[in-house]
């Protein structure tokens, strides 16, 4: 029990530090391509709390890792948090446009697993003995909890960021044909989950974040 409770609180500041940058990089792009709609709000920020959903960003979470712990099975680790509004029909170029809004967040959660090796090269080079072991777990945390956020977010289904890249790519009589799954997203994207297949699609994902960690690690 208390490695579950140790691994849930190391994780923590990574996850929550994923999704909300996620979230923010979201509306910051929307305003920077013409709507403010989050920003107004009060979305595009750094804030966690402006950001959590308590399902999908802490007991969803919670859950996976406890039970991945509980089973010995390990799985995957991913959430989700309020989305950011963006009134689409407010960008310049609402079909072009939607791309950048949808490829800011995972766009950050690359950025952000860099950021997490850089730092863990540097906890191997200077941080004391006695915070070693605590501090290098959670910059793997946020290495692999970045990566598998960003891969989750971009498959290719709505409401998710892969699809919303789909529909700005797609030609207009495909991308309206295809708009019209979102209706079905939840039950798509939960039986991606439950049936294992996200978790198939993820090893290489994972596989990255271990050579990446590494790598920075110098190990």
């Amino acid at each position: 029990m208390y490695e579950i409770f140790r691994s849930i609180i190391l994780y923590a500041i990574p996850t929550i530090l994923a999704i909300t940058l996620h979230e923010a990089a979201h509306g910051y792009v929307a305003k920077r391509l013409g709507d403010n709609t989050a920003w107004v709000l009060g979305r595009v920020t750094l804030n966690p709390l402006k950001h959590i959903d308590p399902v999908g960003t802490i007991l969803v979470p919670g859950i996976l890792l406890a039970g991945g712990m509980l089973t010995g099975l390990g799985g995957v680790m991913f959430g989700w948090a309020k989305p950011v509004p963006v009134n689409f029909a407010r960008l310049r170029n609402p079909k072009f446009d939607m791309i950048w809004v949808a490829l800011a967040g995972p766009a950050s959660n690359f950025g952000q697993a860099l950021l997490w090796a850089l730092v863990a090269k540097i906890v191997v080079l200077v941080a004391p003995a006695s915070l070693f072991g605590a501090l290098i777990e959670i910059c793997y945390g946020g290495i692999t909890v970045n990566l598998v956020l960003m891969a989750f977010n971009l498959l290719p289904a709505l409401p998710l960021d892969g699809g919303r890249i789909i529909v700005g790519l797609l030609p207009w009589k495909w991308s309206m044909k295809f708009a019209e799954t979102e209706r079905y997203g939840l039950i798509i994207l939960a039986a991606i989950i439950f049936s294992g297949v996200f978790e198939y699609l993820a090893r290489p994902v994972l596989g990255f974040a271990r050579w990446l960690f590494f790598a920075a690690a110098g190990a």
